[in-house]
């Protein structure tokens, strides 16, 4: 069997088809065997609507069973799902369905209006497939199929061409020109990063994946999985991936709430939770601290984090309460997949960085010759990762160029995040090394933000930087050189820039200064923006 989502989600169907395969918290339920009437249902109607081996087909919707079914529907006929963040504004949309190239489109009927609003400039799109819900949002000036039906006219028969393992996964991610880049991935590959080719506590590599479904059927039960995470997202994607190809189950929720988190754990017996970072850590452990009594979480074994920083002080105060399970930190990138994991020690001081890690199978730190650095020297180097790697980004070989590259023969992923070997091997990571902002697991671009910003009429000049949050991880500031005679506030700025990008982008606090301080050449001075902002914080 080849390293094909299609492939193995469908030797799990034939074994175990009553199997569970995805819940919706307050929605559907759906079996393997459901999941694989609907989604051939699906892949028929797409292909019907002139979508090839290749194409990409945008999925605009919360977490919900049109998500995961789209999905595995395109890969079904080997065309390439690319998820779409449902918090962007016009701008934002226009450029990423123009920059991926999308021939097709399913969306749900809230987000209809902002696709009508752009229809006309999107002229590679073909196909508009709309799912209904209780939004009553106008659907005028789409041309669209409802998803339900074109579900219930298509086909169920499984009778597709083969597939490969190099059939591609595209996900979007915020980079650093300040507008998202498609990461190319081949299914291969993208397996044995993120979706569990390869133990992340062994570092063991599955050599076959049919020992997947050989497992399913040789009796193994699934794993309950919470992701709380958005599918849009690339947590959420590959969690759900990996659920339905290893034989899981998958629970996912349109809305993150805490208390609701507590309940469904309980409701649905989940063995794994998957957060990211302090933005759901510290509300779930402080609802947990009233109603710990009052929940059967006896389920739980794990609770899982990625894509943001996860506090030890929460880490505690979650291992205090439900001192049975195990805490993880799992660090990575969307352009280099897992790059370490490491088990939380209730009461252990951190080591300098956002994180001290086990580094994976093919992670390393390099210098600038990328040489590997020597544990325990204290040098700093970047880390990188080589081996199953993506093929680059969409649509931009200068930057693709400078992340993803050959050197000695080998193939290297280098986005940019510093980092050290400790003396036992464990790697620390001590902070991307560009200015991006990481809020809530968001990326945040500083120029972008400080493009919207300049646009009103009493901005004069500003930089953007990011300074610690206690939920959020990163909090986007803006230092701000006012014209005179004005003293634009925090809250004024903030709606100006929620008309044109998306409000997690907004500055949630503003500092004003006589003069915004550069360098001769006019670059900016972003460690003097931020050591100004932390002084006013502190204040």
């Amino acid at each position: 069997m080849e390293c094909n989502f299609a492939d193995m989600f469908e030797a799990i169907v034939d074994i175990a088809p009553e199997r569970t395969a995805c819940v919706v918290v307050g929605g559907e339920r759906r079996t393997f065997g459901e999941l694989e009437d609907r989604v051939n249902r699906m892949a028929h109607h797409l292909a019907a609507a002139g979508v090839q081996a290749g194409d990409h087909v945008g999925i605009y919707a919360y977490n919900g069973v049109e998500w995961v079914e789209s999905m595995m529907a395109l890969y079904k006929i080997r065309a390439v799902p690319v998820n779409i963040n449902y918090r962007y504004v016009e701008s934002e949309l226009q450029y990423l369905c123009t920059n991926a190239d999308l021939v097709a489109i399913v969306a749900l009927q809230e987000f209809a209006p902002r696709l009508a609003a752009i229809r006309a400039d999107l002229p590679k799109l073909k196909h508009v497939v709309i799912a209904a819900d209780s939004s009553g949002a106008s659907t005028e000036g789409l041309d669209f199929v409802d998803y339900e039906e074109a579900i219930a006219a298509a086909s169920p028969e499984r009778d597709f061409e083969s597939r490969s393992g190099d059939d591609l996964h595209i996900i979007y991610t915020g980079g650093t020109t300040g507008m998202p880049k498609g990461v190319m991935w081949r299914q291969e590959d993208i397996f044995y990063a993120l979706c569990g080719g390869i133990d992340a506590m062994s570092n063991t590599k599955i050599e076959n994946p049919a020992v997947l479904s050989e497992k399913v059927a040789g009796g193994a039960g699934p794993t309950v999985n919470f992701a709380i995470a958005p599918m849009m997202h690339g947590a959420g994607q590959v969690t759900m991936i990996r659920c339905l190809i290893h034989g899981d189950t998958g629970v996912i929720t349109p809305k993150f709430d805490a208390e609701q988190t507590w309940r469904v754990i309980e409701q649905e017996k989940v063995n794994v939770l998957g957060i990211t970072g302090d933005a759901m850590a510290r509300p779930l452990a402080d609802k947990l601290e009233e109603i710990v009594d009052d929940v059967d979480l006896s389920s739980l074994f794990s609770i899982g984090s990625s894509a943001a920083i996860f506090s030890q002080s929460i880490k505690d105060q979650l291992m205090e309460r439900l001192p049975n399970i195990v805490v993880v930190d799992s660090v990575g990138a969307t352009e280099t997949g897992m790059n370490g994991i490491k088990i939380a020690v209730k009461g252990e001081i951190p080591k300098g960085g956002p994180a001290t890690v086990q580094p994976s199978l093919d992670s390393i730190v390099v210098d600038e010759q990328y040489v590997p650095i020597v544990p325990g020297s204290g040098e700093i180097g970047r880390i990188a990762r080589t081996g199953n790697i993506p093929l680059g980004y969409y649509n931009d070989p200068e930057r693709s160029a400078q992340v993803f590259f050959e050197h000695g023969g080998k193939r290297y992923s280098i986005p940019g995040d510093f980092a050290t070997i400790e003396a036992d091997g464990q790697v620390t990571l001590l902070g991307r090394g560009s200015i991006m902002i990481n809020t809530g697991g968001e990326k945040v671009f500083p120029e972008e933000v400080e493009g919207v910003l300049k646009s009103h009429p009493a901005v004069f000049d500003c930089l953007v930087v990011g300074v610690p949050d206690e939920r959020w991880g990163e909090r986007v500031t803006a230092v701000v050189q006012a014209r005179p005679g004005t003293a634009p506030t925090a809250e004024e700025l903030d709606a100006h820039c929620r008309k044109h990008i998306a409000a997690y982008k907004a500055p949630k606090q503003v500092f004003l200064t006589d003069q915004i301080q550069r360098a001769p050449t006019g670059k900016p001075d972003y460690p003097w923006a931020k050591e100004y902002a932390l002084a006013r914080v502190d204040a």
